[in-house]
Formats: C-alpha cells, sequence, structure tokens
C-alpha cells in the first residue's frame, strides 16, 4: 500500500477519523455512567453522547446578531480537525506507529493547544458576556497548565535521548520502543515526578472537574458555548471525545506503552485507556468541588509545575 494512502488512512480511519471518533464517545458514555453510579444515581445509557450528537444535527445552528459568523462556526471545526490529525501522532505500542513524516511530540503539543484556543475563539466571537468571560478563564488556565506538560515532555525526551545516545529525542515512536525495551517509564523513580504533573495536567487540558472553570454551569452558564447551538455545538463535542483519546494515549504513550503485538497488545491498550478515564476523571470529578480560576492557576504553579520541573531536573543530573 502507497506510503501516502497509509497515513490517509491513519488520520481519517485508525487510529485517527472513525475508530477515534467512535472511542471517544464510547470512553465518554462510560464517564457518564461510572460518574452516576458513584453518586447512586443509574446514570444515561452508554451511547448516549451519541444520541446527543444525533439530537444537535437535526436542530438549527443559531448565530447570534452580536456574533461574527465566520469565526464564530469556522472554531469548532478548527479544533476538530487539530485533534483528528493528533490522534494520528499517538503510537499504539504493537499496533501501531505513526508515520514520522506526520510529525513529532512538538507537532503532538502544539496541536493539543488548539481546543483551548478554539473555545477562546468561539467565547470571543460569540458577543456574549458570558462567552469573554470564558476566554479569560480558558487563557489563564492555559497558561497554568501548558508550562507543565511542556516539561513532561522535555523529561520525557531527555531521559530517552539520554539512554539512547542522544541529547534529546521527541520521536514518540522513539520513547516507545525504548520503553518496551528496557521498561516503562511508570517504574522508574526517576520519572514519578513527571508521571504524578501529568496526572494533574489530564483533567485540566480535558476540562474536568475541579478544572472546568471555563465552562462552569452553575456560573457563567456554559461559557464559550452558551451561545452555540444545533451541529456547531455537536463539532465542540466531538472535538471534546476526540481530545479525550488523544489525551488518555499520549499518557499510556510517554509512560506506560508496554504491552504484547496484536490484538492482546490493542486489548491492554483499551483497559488502561478505561482505568485512566475511571481513576483520574470519572472518580474525581464526583468527588471534589470546582476550584475558583485564582485556585487552579496558583495550584498548578505550586505542584504540578514544580514536579515536572523536579523530574526535569533529575533528569539532567542523572
Amino acid at each position: 500500500m502507497p506510503t501516502e494512502l497509509v497515513v490517509l488512512v491513519s488520520v481519517l480511519v485508525f487510529p485517527g477519523g472513525l475508530f477515534a471518533f467512535a472511542l471517544g464517545l464510547a470512553l465518554k458514555g462510560v464517564d457518564r455512567r461510572v460518574a452516576a453510579r458513584l453518586q447512586g444515581r443509574v446514570g444515561p445509557p452508554l451511547l448516549q453522547p451519541a444520541f446527543d450528537l444525533v439530537k444537535l444535527g437535526f436542530k438549527r445552528t443559531m448565530v447570534p446578531d452580536t456574533a461574527v459568523p465566520g469565526v464564530f462556526l469556522a472554531a469548532p471545526l478548527i479544533g476538530v480537525v487539530a485533534m483528528a490529525l493528533a490522534v494520528a501522532l499517538v503510537p499504539i505500542a504493537g499496533v501501531y506507529m505513526p508515520d514520522p513524516r506526520l510529525g513529532n511530540l512538538l507537532v503532538l503539543l502544539y496541536l493539543l493547544s488548539v481546543p483551548g484556543i478554539a473555545l477562546m475563539i468561539a467565547g470571543s466571537a460569540s458577543g456574549s458576556p458570558f462567552g469573554a468571560v470564558g476566554f479569560s478563564r480558558e487563557m489563564a488556565l492555559m497558561l497554568a497548565y501548558e508550562a507543565t506538560i511542556v516539561l513532561v515532555v522535555a523529561a520525557v525526551g531527555l531521559r530517552t535521548g539520554h539512554a539512547e545516545g542522544q541529547v534529546v529525542t521527541f520521536s514518540l515512536a522513539e520513547i516507545v520502543r525504548h520503553q518496551q525495551e528496557h521498561g516503562a517509564y511508570l517504574l522508574d523513580p526517576v520519572m514519578w515526578p513527571a508521571v504524578a504533573a501529568f496526572l494533574f495536567f489530564y483533567p485540566a487540558n480535558l476540562g474536568i472537574v475541579p478544572f472546568d472553570i471555563p465552562e462552569a454551569e452553575t456560573e457563567i452558564l456554559e461559557g464559550p458555548l452558551l451561545e452555540y447551538s444545533g451541529p456547531a455545538l455537536a463539532l465542540f463535542k466531538v472535538m471534546s471525545a476526540l481530545k479525550t483519546v488523544v489525551v488518555l494515549s499520549l499518557g499510556i504513550a510517554l509512560f506506560c506503552p508496554v504491552a504484547p503485538d496484536g490484538i492482546a497488545g490493542f486489548a491492554v491498550w483499551l483497559a488502561m485507556m478505561l482505568g485512566l478515564l475511571v481513576v483520574g476523571i470519572s472518580a474525581v470529578r464526583v468527588s471534589i468541588g470546582r476550584m475558583r480560576i485564582d485556585q487552579a492557576f496558583s495550584f498548578f504553579l505550586k505542584w504540578p509545575l514544580l514536579l515536572a520541573a523536579a523530574s526535569l531536573t533529575v533528569v539532567v543530573v542523572v
């Protein structure tokens, strides 16, 4: 099969595109069901996220008079495209390795910031004061957690680079291969601060309680998404589902990409995805209240950023 066709299939079908879309919706459904059970409720059916998208598809997108129509409608599409490309950059140990031409870990970091930027653009283009507040909160939160993930990635890249006789590597394929041969970083004490920092990063990046401040329903009525409806709102939900797949699979690739090849490896990968979802998202959001934006900003500067910096320092010294 021509390499160009392989790249196209990886972006549109597997592991990106249709597969990531279906998996993202399934993870959203599991999250809602598990959270409901933890709260003593029955919860919605597992397919409820898909039902919500179908419902939104039959509704009309209302563009406010005060909005900038082109920017208002383009924002969710930009986020979806970025996440569809990002999924194809993350390897699945024993199953899939991305084509080097798609980009490396640095490209993935840029793409991961696009959904937050899309939300900020949506909030500012809507003309709503709630959207403007959501814009400012999203920007403050991004400034806090983006520094953390940059240091985490630098620590992993340096650790792998030193072990492979290089200064640093930002190839996720090389990072995964090294851990398959020498053991997961999850079991490396030097990398434990980076692991802890990532565990704080991913709920913040996904906008999960206690870090759902930019879209707080009880305070700013969904903030940037308040004026969205119909297919435009559905695209934001698709973006969120794809981002869930990207962030969870990135955590596995960075710290625990050890699995057998083939179907067994794919099953192990799915089990790890579900474990990260239930422990780091479902259980956290039903047991912790929402932070204020100043609390979240201070928290990231004090703990996750400090942990990531400590891991990077130890990697450099060792």
